[in-house]
């Protein structure tokens, strides 16, 4: 995702995210025409009159610092540094631009944000540390006196056990951290599936397709994993000499991934291939 979001992407999230209205129902509200309003959310949308920025600034109850990208708050421009409660060191890592400030507020503005910070809170300040300690002092407390009395050996079921129920604080709020925070990022994930910085799965599904297609119709398992080697690796595989493409063979011969070589009687070898290939194009 972007750090910043672009004058047309500002415009278009308040429409649709905002106020989830349609570029018809803006034109109505506001008077200005649906052609123009599309253009503006588009990526060619750059020329847009400060008349309309002041009409949709209004609307939308936002600056027009906010509209054109001057500033990340939408309407708490006149807010004073000290009310934030912010350490010198965190503003100076905000102003470092070293982050990305739009990921960290849509982090912290998360509905299960203050869940975390709770539970962070729990454990940096180890205000749950004595009622573990307590329980694993009782749960150790009845394994020994079982052992004790019975004998049951250290293998034993139920000893076993009241051993694994005690738990280290860490280990616990490790997982509960960990699940906190996961459930933020999903959903943040989820809602930038779209963006144009987000990867295309059907890009990439297209290139292994082809590539699988390609490796079909070479004339071995070896030569179809050499290319795609060469492929990963920047190596012409066209320009590779025999000896060259020998050497890579004879490595790939030793792979236990590959199946067992298949019988050659009466058939090239792949390397024997390679030289003709190439004695045909000199």
């Amino acid at each position: 995702m972007y750090t910043k979001l672009s004058i047309a992407e500002r415009l278009k999230d308040l429409r649709v995210s905002d106020h989830h209205l349609t570029l018809e129902q803006l034109a109505e509200e506001t008077g200005l025409s649906k052609s123009a309003l599309g253009k503006y959310e588009s990526d060619e949308g750059k020329d847009i009159s400060p008349f309309a920025i002041v009409t949709l600034a209004k609307y939308y109850g936002v600056s027009t610092d906010y509209l054109l990208g001057l500033t990340e708050q939408k309407n708490h421009s006149d807010t004073e540094l000290n009310a934030l409660h912010l350490s010198d060191e965190m503003i100076a890592l905000l102003k470092s631009g070293r982050l990305n400030h739009r990921l960290l507020c849509e982090l912290a503005t998360h509905r299960n944000f203050p869940r975390l910070m709770t539970d962070m809170e729990i454990f940096v300040d180890q205000i749950a540390d004595m009622r573990v300690d307590s329980m694993n002092t009782i749960l150790e407390a009845v394994r020994q006196e079982i052992l004790a009395a019975h004998d049951p050996g250290e293998d034993d079921l139920y000893t076993r056990t009241l051993e694994l129920a005690q738990i280290q604080e860490s280990d616990f709020f490790g997982h509960v951290i960990h699940d906190d925070l996961d459930s933020i990022l999903q959903d943040l994930r989820k809602a930038h599936t779209t963006d144009r910085t987000t990867a295309d799965p059907q890009a990439f599904l297209q290139e292994v397709k082809a590539k699988f297609q390609q490796a079909m119709a070479l004339e071995s398992t070896e030569q179809a994993l050499l290319r795609e080697f060469c492929d990963k690796m920047e190596i012409p595989y066209d320009k590779l000499t025999p000896e060259e493409f020998a050497v890579f063979m004879r490595i790939l011969s030793k792979s236990r991934l590959l199946k067992k070589p298949y019988s050659l009687r009466g058939k090239p070898t792949p390397l024997a291939l390679h030289a003709t290939k190439k004695r045909r194009k000199k």
